[in-house]
């Protein structure tokens, strides 16, 4: 019988070796290994900085790679994989958005845990948390506010993604409108733009955008 300290060995061997996969447990060929750009650290780090379990992370893990074997998505592989959800629309630009969202490092490309750590907080995260991340979608420049411009950048965005074909149709003003009704509703001192502050309070006390911020809990 091995002993602990034997399969503990083990494991710490077979960590350190770039052939074995620490989050599926298998080990790749060489035709595999050639395609490998980046490898996870590890479940456990994993288990720790997200709300999903081991048994989570390998199934979400052997979707991304079957998706992105190099182990990382630049932005156009990201876009691709993400227009065959709006096959009606043109989603290009809000996953441009997205993507810049999850690439936290800002290196143009979203290695497997950037991936899961935004998808932690999307579907597991705290309020506070999934909203947080919401702003800072919306802040394209990331310095800390909301403009009028980014906004309405954001929702053209999402109305080119769901295409012209939704019913009931949307009329051309659309984006505008919701504009403007964001800002009316967040912008609390008139000053032309939202602050993460103004954003938190006004979202934390509207009952519906409370209930859509539930809306994804039960996915995984």
């Amino acid at each position: 019988m091995k002993s602990r300290s034997q399969d503990q060995s083990l494991s710490d061997s077979r960590e350190l070796d770039r052939s074995y996969d620490p989050l599926t447990g298998s080990t790749a060929d060489d035709e595999e290994l050639s395609a490998v750009r980046y490898r996870p650290e590890g479940l456990d780090p994993l288990v720790q900085k997200t709300n999903f379990s081991r048994r989570e992370l390998q199934v979400l893990y052997r979707g991304f790679k079957n998706e992105c074997p190099s182990g990382v998505v630049n932005e156009e592989t990201f876009k691709s994989i993400y227009s065959q959800f709006f096959p009606h629309g043109d989603s290009s630009m809000y996953a441009h958005f997205l993507f810049e969202a999850f690439d936290t490092r800002n290196n143009g490309s979203v290695t497997f845990e950037d991936f899961v750590v935004s998808l932690s907080i999307i579907l597991r995260g705290s309020i506070t948390d999934k909203l947080n991340w919401a702003f800072n979608l919306y802040d394209l420049n990331k310095d800390g506010c909301v403009t009028r411009e980014e906004m309405t950048e954001i929702m053209h965005s999402i109305y080119d993604m769901m295409g012209k074909y939704t019913y009931p149709c949307m009329e051309d003003n659309a984006p505008k409108e919701h504009v403007d009704n964001f800002f009316q509703k967040m912008d609390k001192n008139n000053d032309g733009v939202v602050t993460i502050e103004e954003f938190l309070e006004t979202c934390q006390k509207d009952e519906s955008i409370m209930q859509s911020m539930h809306m994804f809990d039960s996915v995984i």
